[in-house]
């Protein structure tokens, strides 16, 4: 039975999402039959998806391991794909280490064989968490929910790899990228970004796993670093995501914004064609938290700004507003220090070598300003050349001060010269910490605290014109996209389904809470009312909702059909009655 159990556990973990096709028609009794087996299956398959998250050592420096620990808090299981070849006692650890073309070899701490695993090697808990031996997160030993799956990499090297759930996940970061005391309603705003994140589509860092547990993707330092309160944010925004026009919002979030949030084209470049500004993303604008500040784009506009302490959402950050000061020596060094590898970026021109010596720097000219005031191009001059440098993160990092990057580009430059017109020291006046573009995490935390607002207008305020609903799916006639379930927290006492019905499907059906509901589906003919809202508001209920969508059409045509479709909980600047 321990066994049997295991490889249902397994199964729960290594579930495939099925690709998007069209198949023959469907008979009518099918549909029965596959609905059975959808709740046979929805008993033992994730209620959320499957994350892969990359392990990094304690210092977060490497990604690939040569050999390792690993132990449980309860008996772990050892397998070789989906087959048990062992089990050891709790707190027991069991030593790793990968042998080129043979496969893992697993030991005892003091040296004995315990087994050899030739296929994937996968390491679960059941009845508890697992550890890495010696790894810390927060101070603490790290602990982890889920399977751990241990990949080949390179030159006898090898992947740790968590695979889990997907609000189990973000139990483990909400914590680690917003401090609890920010609120209940600012760690909710922090839990639909988080998911919104690792939801997105990207260009994987590694074949082997999604997202890594630090701040190159997000801070996730597992199951020891949970707190009550996140993991409520957490459970009570389950599903939820922010959407513009059918698509989850790529939900980019820093630490201060210095109270006016810039456009994302004037911070990040494409991360293909290294164009820069890159393309603009219409959610994420730039915005000031007091709607009568004009923008910040000039010398004088951007100076009077950070140069004071106005009233703003993340006033309360200490890095609201900041200082920095150089002597002309200082200077010369810093960017001597520095220019090269920022160089290499591709956002310095000209290009500037290591083995090359700067000119004696005369100046430093902002050329071009964002809203925000943030810098978007700058010239570091000198008695021999000008260099142009593009992007907020590469002036940063060239610009340091006392070994540090600067705060943010939100910055302004007031540069001493003596009588001969050298300079003598530079004193900058800057607000915000990070990149500054979409939420800010301490405007956030003011919003909830100070101002009551709850956690969707948080999100609308930083996310110019999103919607919350769940992720959009597809059902269509293809037995292995016969139904889709959706699990969500709704907010406010008002849901709609958003229905696309491209393909001028008729009936719509969706089991809401255990109940069965079918719903006309007006004709889409010629484009024409492909697009339909359907309320379902009477139906939900206050906490966690599901709902199982199909629809009779795929049994009974003799044409492929498809549905897309989300449940919208939130619309744009909607005003809900809360319960």
């Amino acid at each position: 039975m321990k066994r049997l159990g295991i490889i249902l556990l397994l199964n729960i973990f290594f579930v495939c999402s099925p690709a998007y096709s069209f198949s023959s028609p469907i008979p009518a009794q099918t549909l029965q039959i596959a609905r059975e087996a959808e709740l046979k299956q929805a008993a033992r398959t994730p209620s959320s998806e499957v994350i892969r998250v990359g392990i990094g050592d304690t210092g977060f420096k490497t990604y690939v391991y040569k050999q390792t620990g690993v132990f449980g808090t309860g008996e772990i299981m050892i397998c070789d794909d989906d087959r048990v070849v062992e089990t050891v006692p709790a707190d027991t650890v069991v030593n790793i280490k990968f042998v080129q073309d043979k496969g893992f070899s697993l030991t005892f701490e003091d040296g004995k064989d315990l087994t050899s695993v030739s296929g994937r090697l996968r390491i679960l808990c059941p009845e508890g968490l697992l550890g890495v031996k010696g790894l810390k997160r927060a101070g603490k030993q790290a602990l982890y929910h889920g399977v751990f799956e241990i990949i080949p990499a390179k030159d006898g090297l090898f992947n740790i790899v968590n695979l889990i759930e997907l609000e189990e996940y973000l139990k483990g970061v909400v914590p680690n990228e917003m401090p609890v005391h920010f609120g209940l309603e600012a760690l909710k705003a922090q839990s639909v970004a988080a998911r919104n994140y690792v939801l997105s589509p990207r260009v994987k860092s590694s074949p082997n796993y999604d997202v890594v547990d630090s701040v190159a993707s997000q801070v996730y330092f597992g199951a020891n670093t949970e707190k009550p309160l996140s993991n409520q944010a957490v459970k009570e925004t389950e599903g939820v995501v922010a959407l513009y026009n059918w698509d989850l919002i790529l939900a980019q979030y820093s630490s201060t914004a210095g109270g006016y949030t810039e456009d994302f084209a004037n911070a990040f470049s494409d991360p293909t064609t290294k164009e820069f500004p890159s393309k603009e993303k219409p959610y994420l604008k730039a915005r000031p938290d007091i709607l009568t500040q004009s923008p910040l784009n000039t010398e004088e506009a951007a100076a009077e700004y950070y140069k004071s302490k106005t009233t703003a959402y993340d006033m309360r950050s200490p890095y609201f507003r900041w200082t920095r000061e150089w002597t002309a020596d200082e200077l010369q060094k810093t960017l001597q220090d520095n220019l090269a590898a920022q160089s290499a970026t591709g956002f310095v021109s000209p290009a500037f070598n290591k083995d090359e010596t700067l000119g004696k720097v005369t100046d430093l000219r902002v050329v071009r300003r964002g809203n925000s005031g943030k810098i978007i191009e700058m010239e570091i001059v000198t008695d021999s050349q000008t260099y142009k440098i593009y992007k907020e993160l590469v002036i940063r990092r060239l610009l340091k001060n006392a070994g540090k990057a600067l705060p943010s580009a939100n910055v302004v430059f007031e540069l001493q010269k003596d009588e001969n017109g050298n300079p003598v020291s530079v004193k900058a006046y800057g607000g915000g910490f990070g990149h500054g573009v979409g939420m800010s995490q301490y405007g956030a935390g003011f919003m909830d605290k100070e101002l009551h607002l709850s956690y969707d207008k948080i999100l609308q305020h930083y996310y110019t014109g999103v919607t919350l609903g769940t992720k959009p799916v597809i059902i269509s006639s293809d037995p292995s996209q016969l139904y889709a379930t959706q699990h969500f927290y709704a907010p406010y006492k008002k849901a709609v389904i958003v229905v696309d019905n491209k393909f001028m499907v008729t009936k719509l059906m969706a089991e809401i809470n255990g109940e069965m509901h079918t719903f006309d589906l007006p004709p889409a003919l010629l484009g024409a009312n492909r697009f339909t809202e359907i309320d379902i508001s009477k139906y939900i209920k206050r906490g966690k909702n599901t709902i199982v969508f199909s629809s009779p059409d795929f049994a009974d045509s003799a044409f492929r059909k498809a549905l897309r479709l989300y449940v919208e909980l939130v619309k744009k600047d909607d005003k809900f009655d809360i319960w």
